[in-house]
């Protein structure tokens, strides 16, 4: 049986993060990867000449050590600007703070409602939360609809810990300048985007694949923590001196043996979204926007962006792109891939976008996890399956190994810090 001192499950940017902390410490690290190529969700494909990521990916990392790794790569800039589209308008990003395009007496309703909005939260959930920053008549019209699509959740069922600074609060003087100007500052948690010139996101994270040692397509079946053995579905059995993992931990503890009961049933509560993607090729240049948010009920995406705009590489000379993310709760999707293209193809129409004639080709991919979903409690059921982990020896990191919000550069430094993990 082959003996590796480090075996890390799952080649995204945390697996690659931990195989880089390895060789730093001079000990040899092996990534096992059930796909066929390396990246996790900042993989990409291309289709036509046309290079999508897996859904949204720019970078604001300011960590050190992550802009050590990522500025090896050319990348281009782009101001942190984004718009969002209701019934027909299209309002720059945040909408509360830019209601100018709404008629006056929507505008004098919703700011009533602010100023009348709860001053406590009778329970500490995400709809009390919005409900208390901009009251009722905004939270109901944005915010609590927008919920509903990109986390497949109702506000009332997920919890506030989540937010941090990716929520603006409500200030009274942002709304009311808004209200009359669309001369408004961006409020955004960063000033600027940066994006590889070639390769698509992926490229920034190409080295760490390049000097990895990687075998593609071993998917884990078995761990057997005491023997510490895993078993992967072509028959390879390796034992390991240390096991980290990235993989999701409702997935990683089907996997394990003599799991306890009491954790299987908390792994069970862990919820993630999926994403549906799809992405849309343009025989012209019709996109306008880096990305966008979308609140229309009729269209079943929440948000999309334009990988031709990140990067003019990303599309044959002549041509732009979307991608539109519909999200879905659980690792299943609940649409129908005939149902999106054809529901994107409405959106396009309906937000202004393009004609049937502009479009060359509409792809649809479906990515089993997407973001963790916090729903009230979460962190009790998340506690009790790490802290299992870590009885057993493992380290579990990267957004679904920690089952966290974490960026991009937080899961490659969740990833490097395995050791302090343990």
């Amino acid at each position: 049986m082959e003996q590796i001192d480090v075996l890390i499950l799952g080649a995204g940017v945390a697996g690659l993060g931990a195989a880089l902390r390895c060789r730093e410490m001079n000990r040899r690290a092996v990534i096992l990867e059930a796909r066929d190529s390396a990246g996790g969700l900042l993989d990409n494909f291309v289709i036509d000449g046309f290079r999508f990521d897996h859904a949204v990916h720019l970078s604001f990392a300011k960590e050190p050590k992550v802009r050590e790794i990522f500025d090896r790569t050319p990348y281009l800039t782009h101001p942190a600007d984004s718009t969002c589209f209701d019934q027909g308008t299209w309002f720059k990003h945040p909408v509360q703070n830019n209601l100018v395009p709404l008629p006056a007496q929507e505008k004098v309703a919703l700011i009533e409602s602010f100023l009348g909005r709860r001053d406590t939260m009778d329970e500490d959930n995400y709809e009390n939360w919005l409900r208390h920053q901009y009251g009722d008549a905004i939270a109901e019209r944005y915010p609590l609809r927008y919920t509903r699509k990109y986390w497949a959740s109702e506000a009332a069922r997920l919890s506030t810990t989540w937010i941090g600074d990716r929520m603006r609060r409500a200030q009274l003087d942002e709304i009311l300048y808004g209200a009359f100007t669309d001369d408004t500052p961006n409020h955004y948690y960063t000033k600027e985007m940066r994006y590889p010139v070639e390769g698509g996101y992926k490229a920034f994270i190409q080295p760490l694949i390049a000097e990895a040692e990687i075998r593609l397509g071993r998917k884990v079946v078995r761990i057997d923590p005491r023997q510490r053995v895993v078993r992967c579905a072509n028959g390879d059995e390796i034992q390991y001196g240390q096991l980290v993992s990235t993989l999701p931990l409702p997935v990683i503890t089907t996997l394990l043996e003599d799991v306890p009961a009491a954790v299987s049933e908390a792994a069970r509560n862990l919820v993630a979204s999926s994403i549906d993607l799809v992405s849309v090729g343009f025989r012209r240049n019709v996109v306008r926007d880096l990305w966008f948010y979308i609140y229309d009920e009729d269209i079943l995406a929440s948000r999309a962006y334009a990988p031709s705009i990140k990067s003019p590489n990303n599309a044959p000379p002549g041509c732009s792109s979307l991608q539109f993310e519909a999200y879905s709760r659980g690792p299943q999707s609940q649409f129908d891939a005939d149902t999106l293209k054809e529901n994107t193809a409405y959106a396009l129409q309906k937000m202004g976008i393009g004609t049937a004639d502009d479009i060359l080709f509409i792809d649809h991919r479906h990515v089993p996890y997407g973001n963790v979903i916090f729903d009230i409690g979460m962190e009790d059921h998340r506690e009790i399956v790490r802290r299992h982990l870590l009885e057993l020896g493992i380290a579990s990191r990267g957004r679904f190994g920690e089952w966290d919000y974490l960026w991009s550069n937080q899961s490659l430094l969740s990833g490097y810090h395995w050791p302090e993990a343990l």
